[in-house]
């Protein structure tokens, strides 16, 4: 038997695994398989079929009631869509931003004390939300950001700036310092080498950092819900929350709700998610 045909044999092994694989992801995919079924069925189909039934015809009730419903004083989630598309884009671009001038200048412009400073920044990742929430309303409240778009999301790129730092100084870590001390020794400062050299080498690190804080910050709820209590100021999570009925449970407009506030993140990981683990590899076996 020739090389060629040998390995065109299917190994048990390779079997095994793919067999495995299917089975994982079946299993992932149930929620998702339950959700979406019973998004389309009647409130009575819910509460009278099994979870695992197909719906009867698609009804889209549920669908239109989760975005804008008339029930319980309820706006729906579209308004909470848009909140978090105006709270998130901002947020996920100030942070980006900011943790990849933070990683440039503390790997290629060391200085004494930058360790420290590294040390300081990082340690911000270890504050659980539960330890700053009541400092942090006051805060806002002095500021009158408290209950605002604005407010919600300076918190998220404060909170933010640890974790884009870390990746962004291990992704410069592998662009040859030579590069920087070129352009150093044409007279680009500190600030003309960062956007002539290094910010140009950054796409795949930008595509790691945004898909991260992205998915980070669209998905949050403890920040949502404590600096925001006005309803035309809360975020998609918040208003999902909402949807729960005071006198009855009405599950097949959650589970809609749910589809489409997970919609969004789905998305950005259909585009970018081939883009992720590389970038994120070639930020960690740098340097």
């Amino acid at each position: 038997m020739t090389a060629a045909r040998r390995s065109r044999r299917i190994r048990p092994s390779r079997i095994a695994l793919y067999a495995a694989l299917c089975v994982l992801t079946a299993l992932f995919l149930i929620p998702v398989y339950v959700a979406l079924a019973g998004s389309f069925k009647t409130l009575r189909e819910v509460n009278t079929t099994s979870i695992w039934s197909l719906p009867s015809g698609l009804h889209t009730r549920a669908w239109r009631d989760a975005l804008t419903p008339a029930l319980e004083g309820s706006g729906g989630i579209a308004p909470g869509l848009l909140n978090s598309l105006l709270m998130t884009i901002p947020a996920v671009a100030i942070s980006s931003a900011w943790g990849s001038l933070n990683g440039y200048l503390l790997d290629k412009w060391r200085f004494r004390g930058s360790e420290a400073v590294f040390a300081f920044l990082l340690y911000g990742m270890f504050i659980p939300y539960q330890a700053i929430l009541i400092p942090l309303v006051q805060f806002l409240q002095r500021l009158g950001l408290y209950d605002t778009l604005f407010g919600l999301a300076l918190t998220h790129v404060a909170y933010g700036i640890p974790i884009t730092t870390l990746i962004f100084r291990n992704y410069y870590a592998g662009v040859p310092r030579e590069l920087i001390e070129a352009a150093a020794l044409d007279g680009a400062g500190i600030l003309r080498g960062y956007l002539r050299i290094a910010l140009p080498l950054s796409v795949p690190g930008f595509v790691v950092v945004g898909i991260w804080q992205f998915t980070s910050i669209w998905n949050e709820f403890l920040f949502a819900v404590t600096l925001t209590s006005n309803p035309a100021s809360q975020p998609v999570t918040v208003a999902l929350q909402n949807l729960a009925g005071s006198f009855a449970a009405l599950y097949n407009v959650q589970m809609a709700g749910a589809l489409v506030t997970a919609l969004p993140t789905m998305v950005v990981f259909a585009f970018l998610g081939r883009y992720f683990l590389g970038g994120l590899m070639a930020g960690s076996l740098k340097g």
